[in-house]
């Protein structure tokens, strides 16, 4: 498809499109196309490329466009790659994570854009969602926009991965990722930095507490920030294909597995950058 411009149709009203009229190969060998798509991204914060058949180290390469890939202490690497990870669902070892986040929040530099490659879908469910922060953010009335404004939020790893550190050998396992990654302090409303927009930036995965409040009020206003962040609204749900390729702003959205598939097989490869 070289020489052709890429399309968004919008996947719904607040969030997300599909990328047409381009695929990956032509984003890895044009710096004109690159350029649009990476725009889209911008303004519609997650993308979607339906029917790339690409190798793990093409996703390597096409994520180094994006950023400095990195890997993650918990999923094992796709050989052949220095930093693809393989998220995999089996009926011996089902998928754990069921709740909204954003990902690696727990850094003090968290990734910029995560993607996926679907390898393996199962015959129904599966799907995924994604909520724009940033529509949620907008929302607000401009008194509880002042609010957050000024406030910090506490992110754990421990709080995200306790099913697998209470697991046998879990804290063996992950003792490198406990060890580099002690709590961490973000905004709880997020300036973009390369474009004028803001997004609240907490999730139910990683955030433990707001900084300098009552257990009760930090509480309190994190229960109703995550559930604002995913009003139906402001969400978009993606049926995965094989070969679908998901690319989103970590810095404003939340994504969510739906786990409605056991036993079935699915098989994503991954890559995070910053």
């Amino acid at each position: 498809m070289t020489g052709a411009n890429p399309e968004f149709r919008r996947a719904s009203g607040s969030i997300g499109a599909y990328v047409e009229g381009v695929d990956v190969v032509d984003v890895l060998n044009s710096e004109t196309v690159f350029t649009q798509v990476y725009k889209g991204l911008l303004e519609y914060e997650v993308l979607f490329f339906e029917e790339q058949e690409i190798a793990p180290q093409s996703l390597e390469d096409f994520a180094g466009l994006f950023g400095t890939p990195l890997g993650h202490g918990a999923y094992d690497i796709v050989e052949g790659t220095d930093h693809v990870q393989i998220l995999e669902s089996t009926e011996q070892n089902p998928s754990k994570i069921e709740v909204w986040h954003s990902d690696m929040t727990f850094m003090r530099s968290p990734p910029t854009f995560t993607m996926l490659h679907s390898q393996v879908v199962p015959g129904f469910g599966g799907d995924t969602m994604w909520a724009s922060a940033r529509a949620a953010y907008e929302s607000l009335s401009p008194e509880m926009r002042n609010l957050f404004d000024e406030l910090e939020a506490e992110h754990d790893f421990r709080q995200g991965f306790k099913e697998s550190l209470a697991e046998p050998g879990g804290k063996e396992r992950l003792k490198s990722a406990l060890e580099n990654y002690p709590i961490v302090s973000h905004q709880v409303v997020l300036q973009h930095p390369e474009i004028d927009k803001r997004s609240l930036f907490v999730n139910a995965l990683f955030t433990s507490r707001i900084r300098h409040l009552t257990d009760l009020e930090s509480g309190r206003l994190l229960k109703f920030l995550f559930e604002h962040i995913v009003t139906e609204e402001f969400t978009v749900r993606l049926r995965w294909k094989k070969g679908t390729l998901a690319i989103w702003d970590n810095r404003s959205t939340q994504h969510k597995p739906v786990n409605d598939f056991f036993p079935q097989h699915r098989l994503m490869y991954r890559a995070t950058v910053v």
